[in-house]
């Protein structure tokens, strides 16, 4: 027994992934270009998106990860996607204790290292890693994340939180798929591949 952690993600050319839904996302540390998915959702989007999410027998979320999305899908019952998200499996990791209100939501209380260790460990089937850019940086240097994917926008924002943050554990990764949408979304999937490799261009 042992689920597959999959992180999917939406980020820049230049490597942001803080607030691409709209305003009031996540403004910390001054960001200021909050929204910037918006402009290039098209059906290409819509295509690519609708199987991430049907693959998905969970999801996992940072606390403020979770916060955002639990005052927002329970209370849009007809979107798109609205019903398969609110109905899955949801984990949330903390360090502090909380209640969860959000239909079907486990708390993972500790460190977010060893809980979603633990929580690999005792389930099957496919875990998918929405934002969270914190967590993310912990999943990484625990070398618990088995695939990327990658929805990357043809945009540059020079600030924000980024995916690959400085200090990042060095990982090899292998490309599995790609795919574009007509507003410039490229989609990438990769596999993780333990440490990178090395050689010299002769």
């Amino acid at each position: 027994m042992a689920s597959k952690l999959v992180v999917g993600t939406f980020v820049t050319l230049d490597g942001i992934m803080q607030a691409p839904g709209g305003p009031g996302e996540d403004p910390s540390d001054g960001f200021q270009h909050e929204g910037w998915l918006p402009p290039h959702l098209d059906e290409g989007f819509d295509r690519i998106m609708g199987p991430l999410v049907d693959r998905a027998d969970a999801m996992l979320l940072g606390r403020r990860t979770y916060d955002i999305m639990a005052a927002s899908w329970p209370n849009m019952p007809e979107a798109d996607g609205a019903e398969q998200i609110n109905g899955m499996r949801k984990y949330v990791t903390t360090r502090k204790p909380m209640t969860a209100e959000w239909t079907n939501t486990e708390v993972l209380v500790g460190e977010a290292a060893e809980t979603v260790a633990d929580l690999k460990r005792r389930t099957d089937g496919t875990i998918l890693v929405q934002g969270s850019s914190d967590l993310l940086r912990t999943l990484q240097s625990a070398e618990l994340v088995d695939e990327y994917h990658l929805l990357v926008f043809p945009v540059v924002l020079g600030q924000g939180k980024r995916l690959f943050a400085e200090g990042t554990v060095p990982a090899g990764l292998k490309l599995t798929g790609s795919d574009t949408t007509g507003t410039g979304v490229v989609y990438l999937t990769y596999e993780w591949a333990g440490k990178p490799s090395y050689g010299t261009v002769a």
